[in-house]
């Protein structure tokens, strides 16, 4: 039963307000730039139970609340909960009482070192942001406290030719007198049960069942080719008729990567064309709508992508169902991200998020690799993260031996690194072109690595540029922020995946824009704006019709550079992206060019009068089918200067923050590190704790205290700052805060 309505909230020392749910306190300032609040949020909603209500089992289900969450039933505290992605359920009867009760959920997304993620480019939204709901249970039924949704855990395998096995596997509960009984499976095509298996047992308080059945040639599931279900009925009866009964959907499948031929589905070669996704919505945060789900669901499919990386946590079981019945192979994983924490409840934290995130999404036929880290060397690379992430890649595994283990790494990670041996996909998150060197330097690496280690199935998990569509560019080039330099960006590497046999895919950054309350750039503050489309969807910006020039098989043409409406040139670059054969181009009403030289990005040089000029492209297919785009044009005698981002002032920007301090006449002789002394390789916020320590830090780091990157490089060590490019930390100051810190006894 659904309880999303009649609850008040508040936050701390503010006034109540009547709210629904889902619900985000950060929908604004998660995503606007303004400094995002970050404490304690108080939710209440009155429950009344009947004396009859009673005699079932009652459990307390919220679908998600971030970052932790404490329920009290009158007044008293009955659970606490720190998975802020996993949905988890809580048994009622004790705590009730008939009549009317009061349900409270104080919810916090205040840091805290003993959850993840402790650090990461995206808003840590605060609020219970999926649904709500009581569960009415009868004396027998399915767990429902074992981490997982349904209290059973559906797996198929393929056995030998045309043999496959369907289990299904979970625990009965009795909370009355032990009983006599039996668990059926039945599996159900679109028509008809295909097979029956009964087992009886004897109903204690608990009683584990597994139940197998074999199938011969069922109907595969091929991905979005044929994204065939089957429906996997589990029913627990006793002498008084059936007490409950879960459907779950499976499909057949079989996964294998090969790292010299790629990825088979089912014996068939794929290359996964994949968009990373993140779960927030311009306006709403994380707490979306089903129908917003169908948005990015729908943004998916026209762009002919075939896998999707829910990053970088769990996602809504919808989206995951969603991928199942659209057959898009999906990348799921936790957030050990960025950092890992000195504090040992966030090993068993992370461990359990793994654990609930297995339980709750096991079931799902798309998904086909857990990831179990991203990033998390970007403050330096280490012996304990190496055995932070053996360790989690070998739970991971023990949990789930069916699936590949997978991680995405930063790009500093050497390609010899033994990281690269923990688990058995390898991703990269590689930037060429953004954050360094040249976006020809992706195939340089792509090589380097699959020469050094030709036994690792290698991906591309994240690659992409910021671009805001009000940004244009007749020479795009790095940090212009422009569409044409996305579609230069995306072209190079879409090129390079396809060359590349041995390449499994990517996963290009992101689908859509995305909150991230720190950033500030590009035009635009609380939004990190590497997505194809914009935080509310509105605009496919340019690329997007790239990617689905290369991927799509849907027949389409389209102009670029629509909204880089005023031109001061007369003479001009008109792109097309299409999938078409043939293409003609049509300026003022007079053909211009004609080429049967189709690529997904054509251009053409064209020449502008004055004033409007109406562009017309019409294409064909392989049937002579016509497809036309149009768009207008102005030629104007200036630049239009909203065009061209133009940085914030110097100072004000983390970037050149360090050019007040003197460095040329520093004393550049090195210094032998004492490690009873604080040094660059502590913590910033450890240094802070010592009040010498502080002084120190503020003299060199107070004009940036109070901008929103400061609290991520308090986490993080001088050592490891140095090496990140964008907070521009030169080697000579950290010598020279060194001198300093090395007479501060630790």
């Amino acid at each position: 039963m659904l309880i999303n309505d009649g609850w008040s909230f508040h936050k701390e020392n503010e006034a109540e307000e009547n709210i629904s749910i889902p619900h985000t306190y950060n929908s604004a300032d998660g995503q606007s730039g303004t400094s995002m609040w970050r404490g304690k949020g108080y939710y209440k909603r009155e429950l009344v139970f009947r004396e009859e209500d009673r005699e079932k089992t009652i459990y307390l289900e919220i679908g998600a609340a971030a970052m932790r969450s404490t329920v009290y039933i009158n007044g008293k505290n009955i659970y606490e909960n720190t998975c802020p992605y996993a949905m988890y359920r809580v048994a009622l009867n004790e705590h009730i009482t008939e009549g009317i009760n009061l349900l409270e959920l104080v919810v916090d997304n205040t840091a805290t070192d003993a959850i993840y993620p402790q650090m990461a480019d995206f808003s840590f939204y605060g609020g219970i942001y999926r649904d709500v709901k009581l569960v009415y249970a009868p004396k027998v039924h399915f767990d429902y406290l074992d981490g997982s949704r349904s209290g059973v855990q559906v797996r198929t395998k393929k056995l030998d030719e045309g043999k496959w096995e369907v289990k299904a596997e979970g625990c009965v509960i009795n909370e009355g007198s032990m009983c006599a009984g039996q668990v059926k499976i039945s599996l159900v095509d679109k028509e008809n049960i295909v097979s029956e298996k009964t087992i009886q047992f004897s109903f204690a308080e608990k009683t584990p069942f597994s139940v197998q059945q074999e199938i011969s040639d069922p109907h595969l599931w091929m991905g979005t080719e044929d994204p065939y279900l089957y429906q996997v009925r589990i029913e627990i009866s006793t002498e008084e008729g059936c007490m409950e009964e879960r459907e779950i959907q499976t499909g057949f499948r079989e996964i294998e990567i090969d790292p010299e031929r790629g990825m088979f589905l089912n014996g068939k070669h794929i290359k996964l064309h994949g968009v990373a996704r993140h779960q927030d919505f311009g306006g709403v945060g994380n707490a979306v709508s089903r129908e917003q789900m169908e948005e990015d669901m729908a943004l998916i499919k026209e762009l002919g992508a075939n896998s999707v990386r829910l990053s970088h946590y769990q996602h809504d079981d919808y989206f995951y169902r969603r991928c199942d019945e659209e057959g898009i192979l999906v990348w799921a994983e936790v957030p050990f991200i960025s950092i890992l924490s000195d504090n040992k409840k966030a090993d068993e934290n992370i461990r359990e998020q793994m654990r609930r995130l297995i339980l709750q999404c096991g079931n799902h036929t798309s998904i086909y690799c857990w990831g179990v880290q991203n990033e998390i060397t970007i403050a330096g690379e280490n012996k304990e993260i190496h055995a932070s992430v053996e360790s989690m890649a070998a739970y991971t595994k023990e949990l789930d031996a069916d699936r590949y283990t997978a991680e995405a790494n930063i790009y500093s990670v050497a390609n010899e690194s033994e990281l690269n041996r923990m688990t058995e996909l390898v991703g990269y998150n590689l930037y060429y072109g953004w954050y360094y060197d040249e976006i020809t330097g992706l195939q340089k690496r792509l090589d380097e690595f699959h020469a050094a280690c030709p036994d690792i199935p290698l991906l591309v998990t994240e690659y992409g540029v910021d671009t805001n569509p009000q940004y244009h560019s007749y020479q795009p080039k790095t940090k212009d922020y422009s569409e044409e330099f996305q579609l230069l960006f995306s072209d190079n590497a879409l090129k390079a995946f396809e060359e590349r046999e041995y390449f499994i895919g990517s996963y290009v950054w992101n689908l859509c824009d995305f909150g991230s309350a720190s950033r500030d750039e590009g035009g635009k503050q609380g939004q990190n704006q590497k997505g194809l489309v914009t935080i509310d969807r509105k605009i496919k910006k340019d690329a997007y019709y790239l990617y689905k020039a290369y991927w799509s098989k849907e027949c389409f043409v389209k102009l670029a550079g629509s909204r880089f409406l005023n031109r001061h040139l007369e003479e001009n670059t008109i792109t097309v992206l299409s999938n078409l054969n043939r293409l003609i181009l049509y300026v003022n009403g007079q053909k211009i060019a004609e080429t049967d030289n189709v690529d997904p990005m054509t251009q053409f040089s064209v020449q502008l009068q004055m004033g409007k000029n109406e562009i017309t492209v019409k294409g064909f297919d392989k049937e002579n089918r016509e497809y036309a785009d149009a768009q207008i044009l102005y030629r104007v005698e200036n630049p239009e200067k909203s065009y061209e981002y133009v940085p914030k002032e110097q100072g004000k920007n983390v970037i050149n923050w360090f050019e007040k301090f003197d460095l040329e006449s520093a004393d550049k002789e090195e210094i032998v590190i004492d490690s009873n002394f604080y040094s660059s390789g502590d913590k910033l916020g450890d240094i802070m704790k010592n009040p010498d320590g502080e002084k120190i830090v503020l003299k060199y780091f107070g004009e940036m205290k109070d901008h929103p990157k400061f609290g991520m490089m308090k986490v993080m060590t001088l050592d490891a700052m140095g090496k990140l490019k964008n907070l521009g930390i030169p080697k000579e100051l950290i010598l020279v805060i060194n001198k300093e810190l090395q007479k501060i006894k630790k």
